[in-house]
């Protein structure tokens, strides 16, 4: 058992809030914190929506334990009073390097020094952000996976500086909280499992973009010829696409092309995935 008691989640997103939920469910105090009101009401709006997942999909949940975990939620718009006492901070802001080393600059001045960082980026290394937080020696990644109640990975991955046992810590704290952890021995972008995801959705949207095949096309092939039961298109919706544009539109040429189709054709017409209700499929 580790000494983690009060953990704070920085971003209430659709992972953020996933994140939240789930380690409030396992049975710590979490503060989700937020940018303003109207950001937590809508945080709100998907924990009562996680309850009811859990209870469909968590054996165990539906005997009153999903809904009990809303009691371990409180919530905060002050960032001082959000980490006050916090023993770990997850964050789970957009990936945008600069947004990020601003927070951890801020962070870095009000959290109290025994606080343990981890950031959930999928892509950025912790070396990136590492010496904005104040505290290199106690940073380190956790990067979850969608759907973490079921896709449960907790990837933790340290940058030179990370103390091997705050690293020890986490990955211990990511079992505690049901998640199965992924020691990373040294920094890769992309971590394992977006090492793996970026490319394979990255070639799918070329396939789109470039007019040889239709989402739902790509889908059918894949799900056919793999007997996997979701598609790229399919996985992109469950992802949101805010999280894959923001990637495509920071690295090469051509994968700002491909931010441009996906923004143009798509994200402006408010289809943003499942939780905008449509995405690349319609939901209801």
């Amino acid at each position: 058992m580790t000494e983690i008691e009060k953990v704070v989640v920085l971003g209430t997103g659709v992972l953020g809030s996933q994140i939240a939920f789930q380690t409030a469910y396992s049975g710590f105090q979490v503060t989700a914190y937020d940018i303003d009101d109207d950001a937590i009401a809508v945080a709100k709006q998907r924990f009562a929506g996680l309850v009811e997942t859990y209870k469909n999909e968590v054996a165990g949940a539906a005997d009153g334990k999903a809904q009990a975990t809303l009691d371990r939620l409180s919530y905060s718009t002050d960032l001082t009073e959000a980490t006050l006492d916090a023993d770990l901070v997850i964050e789970a802001v957009p990936e945008i390097l600069d947004l990020k080393r601003s927070i951890y600059t801020t962070l870095g001045q009000v959290a109290p020094a025994k606080t343990i960082f981890a950031t959930n980026s999928s892509t950025l290394l912790p070396s990136d952000i590492a010496d904005s937080t104040g505290r290199p020696d106690r940073f380190l990644a956790m990067h979850f996976a969608n759907r973490v109640w079921s896709s449960n990975t907790a990837e933790v991955m340290g940058a030179s500086q990370t103390s091997s046992e705050v690293f020890d810590t986490v990955v211990v704290f990511a079992g505690e909280i049901g998640m199965v952890p992924i020691p990373i021995h040294k920094e890769k972008a992309g971590y394992v499992l977006n090492s793996l995801l970026v490319p394979f959705l990255n070639a799918a949207l070329d396939l789109a973009a470039g007019d040889y095949a239709a989402p739902a096309d790509v889908d059918k092939t894949w799900r056919i010829g793999t007997g996997s039961p979701l598609g790229p298109f399919q996985i992109y919706d469950i992802i949101g696409l805010n999280t894959p544009y923001n990637i495509l539109v920071n690295g090469d040429d051509h994968a700002q092309e491909l931010a441009a189709w996906l923004k143009s054709n798509y994200m402006d017409l408010g289809k943003l995935g499942i939780a905008a209700g449509e995405g690349f499929y319609k939901y209801s």
